[in-house]
């Protein structure tokens, strides 16, 4: 199980610039309980006395309904009914403030009580969203992740077979490295696979064989870096086989990584053939599919209309010839 605490939300919170602009007005010694679920609750049944199947694992979001409510039919009994569930927190918003009856049963049960002015719309998708990434499935796989024409294209393949000296050249191209040699991917919503580097402070380091380690974003500048990217892309490279059949007609398959389906290809690796560019091109090639435009699907069509044009004009030179 995850551990994460309101301490957390509210150190994550300042991290990402105080989107959220939490600040904590009462219940401090609540503060170290933990947050077990990326649900958040609107508290208006339980309010009026109703607390069958009430959500008490989730965070508490006060409105300017609820916070009405309180006001003017908010009862001890209710309330102390309320704040024997192991609630997370209250938040309220629009700058709210909580009576000084609810603030004394929340502080005497160790719930701390939250503020923001955003209005609960704004923070209900703000904290979704913040949520679902701190609750997201997660793995670390071996690979390099870089940005290629805006296409997050993730590269794996055996350890020595070259994936981090192909990102080193697709940067000196121009484009942006997010991590190499160990990418974290989380699946945010069952829609979107995003990768980012394992420890912050190493991603945008390259061990480069016969040179060590560099950083890119001081011998590239820092539009060379990304902290994290969706992937749109698998490319896998392997050492060339001569008895292995490589896709030569554009077929499309799928690797499936934490349940979401990534677009793959498979480029053989061997002296001669120019990796990057390849990559360069599969990247525009998925754009493309993504425009609703498959190339491979395209040469078929073409095929079939000239094999129909032939076959059309055999069938009519027969004809003449049977005159």
């Amino acid at each position: 199980m995850i551990e994460f605490s309101i301490l957390d939300l509210l150190d994550l919170d300042l991290k990402e610039h105080n989107h959220l602009q939490l600040t904590c007005i009462a219940g401090r010694g609540g503060l170290s309980r933990k947050i077990t679920s990326s649900n958040i609750s609107r508290p208006g049944l339980p309010l009026s006395g109703f607390f069958d199947q009430f959500s008490h694992d989730s965070i508490q979001l006060f409105g300017r309904g609820e916070q009405q409510y309180l006001e003017k039919k908010g009862d001890s009994a209710t309330l102390e009914r309320f704040f024997a569930y192991p609630i997370p927190t209250c938040i309220f918003c629009s700058g709210g403030e909580p009576n000084p009856l609810f603030i004394e049963l929340a502080e005497g049960s160790g719930c701390s009580i939250l503020q923001t002015p955003l209005s609960s719309g704004e923070l209900s998708r703000a904290l979704i969203q913040l949520l679902d990434e701190v609750f997201a499935q997660t793995i670390t796989i071996h690979g390099v992740l870089v940005e290629v024409f805006g296409v997050g294209v993730l590269i794996t393949g055996k350890s020595g077979v070259g994936k981090s000296e192909t990102a080193l050249e697709l940067i000196e191209r121009g484009h942006r490295l997010i991590s190499d040699d160990t990418v974290k991917l989380r699946n945010i919503g069952e829609t979107h696979l995003i990768g980012s580097g394992k420890n912050p402070l190493l991603a945008h380091h390259m061990e480069i064989r016969g040179l060590g380690i560099i950083n890119i974003a001081n011998l590239y500048g820092v539009g060379s870096i990304r902290e994290r990217k969706q992937i749109q892309l698998l490319v896998h490279l392997e050492e060339w086989d001569s008895t292995k059949d490589y896709d030569r007609l554009g077929e499309e398959i799928f690797e499936t990584l934490l349940g979401i389906e990534i677009p793959k290809v498979e480029i053989p690796v061997k002296p001669g053939r120019n990796i990057p560019i390849i990559i360069e091109t599969a990247a525009r090639n998925e754009r493309l599919k993504m425009m609703g435009y498959y190339s491979a699907k395209e040469f078929d069509q073409n095929v079939l209309k000239w094999l129909e044009s032939e076959s059309t004009k055999n069938l009519y030179y027969r004809d003449e010839e049977t005159f």
